[in-house]
């Protein structure tokens, strides 16, 4: 295949690590951008809400869209207008002067990034054979964890030295040398021509988005809640129809045989057990950095630095280790290691200080940079060239439901946990989460109150954190059971053939 050979794949892969840089980072800086944009709009609690879920619900519904069209019209085509359209929604904005503004910004940014996201993974799988395809997706994965990482310092140090707007503007010089580095470098590639298929389009955008809303509504009004429900039955019908329908459909946009293979099956579902726990994992450990050891949120994201490095070292290793060991192992030991992580998680105390959770966050990393890019490559090793987009877009759409459902689960189970831990005894206002204790203690002047929710607080991020540990064993076991390694098989095979 004349991409594995290319020379400028590498340049090409600088490419990719930019292009993915800039989706993580913006997402994460925003979350700290919130309180500036929140005072200078004026902005209402559900505008705000507006603001960080309409990227997710645009970005995810038109995932799996957006992938077919890759594989259609031109994998770096696709990539080029997903970039376009993510830096004038940048620039949009950078200079929004309302909510409303802003929020038709993140709309723009999320079908800019849903377009660009499948086409990154799907154009380094073909331009790089599967020798070197583990070294360039664990570069890729590292690159994606420093910006998970690096995200929250940046937007706080572009807060603090210029306004919210920079967080959006800084995009736009990224996005015009990955734009101009792409058409110089990259080479076009496409799948066969197909029909369309245009019913299978509509009802995966509608199932996706009513199943993101949905767990997105979960932690905050419950399942019983008549929008939860409602949401939750337009997604059953949505994803069910879809099903349905690419099953029975001549020319399909997915090809759901992909899920026949133990490879594809086993690292997307590793990839949904892992991801759920990492999801809920900065949302509970930047509320424990900051409400219970009263750290800021700058030294709250430069606490998160010893995860950044373990997962930089580990994907390094795991390059070189997983040609020898193959993606079964790698994904099994570092699945363990992340269990381990969030076992040291559980074991955390208000007074503990920084190094028990350094160690922890540090295991997290490492399991991290051995298991993703392992999961990822042998889901995506699974997928055959012609569907790269497609089964790139699956690979996103599961990692964004997992952490999505994280969230949803994570939060869900440290509310409830929380409540429980709080004293009858304590105000009514302060049983439902550690900002609301905060506040009451705040205006009543009840130190006691701060030391006790503090206490709840810390209970409740152990109970959640055992959740997380369970599904991070239980995607160990899967992955054991499920992935197997294309070369031992192949020698499997030719000794059974020998024998023969």
């Amino acid at each position: 295949m004349a991409g594995t050979v290319d020379p400028r794949r590498w340049f090409v892969l600088a490419v990719l690590c930019l292009s993915t840089l800039v989706l993580v980072v913006d997402n994460m800086a925003l979350n700290v951008a919130v309180p500036a944009l929140t005072t200078d709009l004026g902005a209402s609690a559900q505008d705000v809400q507006w603001i960080l879920d309409s990227y997710i619900l645009v970005f995810a519904g038109l995932l799996l869209t957006a992938g077919s069209l890759s594989d259609r019209f031109g994998r770096r085509r696709v990539l080029v207008i997903g970039l376009v359209l993510f830096g004038a929604g940048s620039l949009f904005g950078a200079l929004a002067s309302t909510s409303v503004l802003l929020i038709a910004a993140r709309v723009g940014m999320g079908v800019g990034g849903a377009l660009m996201m499948p086409s990154m993974l799907s154009i380094l799988i073909t331009v790089f054979d599967e020798e070197e395809r583990r070294k360039a997706m664990a570069v890729w994965s590292a690159v994606a964890t420093l910006g998970l990482i690096g995200g929250p310092i940046l937007g706080g140090l572009l807060v603090d030295w210029f306004w919210w707007g920079a967080v959006f503007l800084v995009n736009v010089p990224i996005v015009v040398v990955s734009i101009v580095a792409a058409l110089a470098w990259m080479p076009e590639s496409r799948g066969p021509w197909r029909k369309p298929d245009p019913l299978g389009a509509v009802l995966s955008v509608v199932g996706l988005t009513a199943l993101i809303w949905m767990i997105i509504e979960l932690p905050k009004n419950g399942l019983a809640h008549p929008g939860t429900l409602a949401a939750l039955a337009v997604a059953v019908v949505g994803l069910g129809g879809f099903v349905v329908w690419e099953a029975r459909v001549e020319s399909p946009m997915v090809p759901l045989g992909l899920f026949r293979n133990r490879n594809f099956s086993g690292g997307s579902l590793s990839l949904t057990l892992v991801q759920i726990g990492n999801g809920g994992l900065l949302l509970v450990v930047t509320q424990y950095l900051q409400f219970v050891l009263d750290y800021t949120p700058m030294q709250a994201g430069l606490a998160l630095i010893p995860m950044a490095v373990a997962s930089l070292l580990c994907n390094g290793f795991a390059a070189t280790l997983g040609a020898k060991t193959g993606n079964r192992v790698l994904a099994v030991i570092g699945l363990v290691v992340v269990a381990g992580g969030f076992g040291v998680l559980t074991t955390l105390e208000p007074g503990a200080g920084f190094l028990p959770l350094g160690i922890a966050v540090a295991l997290l990393g490492a399991g991290g940079g051995l298991a993703m890019p392992a999961a990822v490559s042998a889901l995506m090793g699974a997928v055959p060239h012609e569907h790269a987009g497609v089964g790139s877009a699956l690979n996103d759409t599961i990692q964004q439901a997992g952490a999505a459902l994280g969230v949803a689960i994570l939060g869900s189970v440290l509310s409830g946990a929380y409540s429980a831990a709080m004293p009858e005894s304590a105000p009514e206002g302060a049983h439902r989460s550690i900002q609301d204790a905060f506040a009451v203690a705040a205006a009543t002047g009840d130190a006691g109150l701060v030391s006790t929710a503090r206490d709840a607080f810390t209970t409740a991020m152990s109970v959640s954190f055992v959740a997380a540990a369970v599904g991070a064993l239980a995607g160990a076991v899967l992955s054991l059971v499920m992935i197997r390694d294309r070369k031992r098989e192949a020698v499997a095979e030719e000794e059974l053939a020998g024998v023969a």
